[in-house]
């Protein structure tokens, strides 16, 4: 085999995304498809899923809330019926959280932002271990951001799920190396999109400042002056995934441009 073929993931992977119907779950689904792999994905909505099957139709898309045990009990039931086995999973679902100062989050929304983005990646890996101890290209990637490496004011509870990401995938590294299973993170930076549009909207009305004007501030905070694709991203993870990266575990990867600060 060439160097050049280490690169590809082998066909027929086994692959759960959760958040996979939208969004940077979406485009790792697509490429995985491309590589010729079997995806289930989940997410929560209707619309999203109904657009994800029929892009893809042969794919799994179960609904689920992963913030829900037993919405992600019926996802890996869904998943053991129709694949009886699991090779990657991605981690990935999440949401975006109030932008808002500390003093004015509620109890209850900072709780479900720590929920989705961090508890479930929890429910997803316990329940996915003991399927990939028996895979031979067994892979965890965890999806935290480039805020679970720099502060970010007014995002407290979506920057402290996206470090804890970290430290759950450094953890998981280490406990699962024996059994062959790479655990990585990948931490996308400012992504073109709906979701970074709204953000940028939110600060902008939080801050008092024009849209347009904090769409350039936050373009200044990237070395490369641009934001990064969904397909930046997915790219990275397929590497992950082929024999080029069987050596790499317990690694934050970040996908974005350099951002300097947020």
């Amino acid at each position: 085999m060439g160097v050049i073929d280490t690169l590809v993931p082998r066909p027929g992977l086994k692959v759960l995304i959760s958040g996979g119907a939208a969004g940077i779950g979406a485009a790792i689904a697509e490429a995985f498809v491309e590589a010729r792999a079997e995806i289930h994905v989940c997410d929560a909505s209707d619309d999203a899923l109904a657009a994800f099957r029929a892009r893809f139709p042969d794919a799994l898309a179960t609904k689920a809330d992963v913030a829900s045990a037993s919405d992600v009990d019926a996802v890996f039931a869904a998943h053991a019926e129709r694949f009886g086995a699991l090779d990657v999973l991605v981690n990935n679902a999440g949401v975006a959280g109030p932008t808002a100062g500390v003093d004015a989050i509620d109890e209850a929304t900072w709780t479900r932002t720590i929920d989705v983005n961090l508890n479930a990646q929890h429910r997803f890996a316990s329940r996915a271990v003991p399927l990939l101890k028996r895979s031979d290209e067994a892979r965890i990637i965890c999806i935290s951001s480039v805020a679970g490496r720099l502060g970010y004011a007014w995002r407290t509870p979506y920057a402290a799920t996206k470090w804890a990401i970290v430290g759950m995938m450094k953890s998981l590294a280490i406990e699962l190396g024996p059994d062959d299973v790479r655990v990585n993170a990948l931490l996308p930076g400012i992504v073109e999109g709906p979701r970074m549009d709204g953000v940028i909207r939110a600060r902008a009305e939080q801050t008092g400042v024009p849209e347009p004007e904090m769409r350039e501030e936050y373009l200044r905070k990237i070395s490369l002056g641009r934001m990064v694709t969904a397909q930046d991203v997915a790219a990275m993870a397929l590497f992950l995934c082929s024999p080029a990266g069987r050596n790499v575990t317990g690694q934050a990867i970040s996908v974005d441009g350099d951002v300097q600060y947020l």
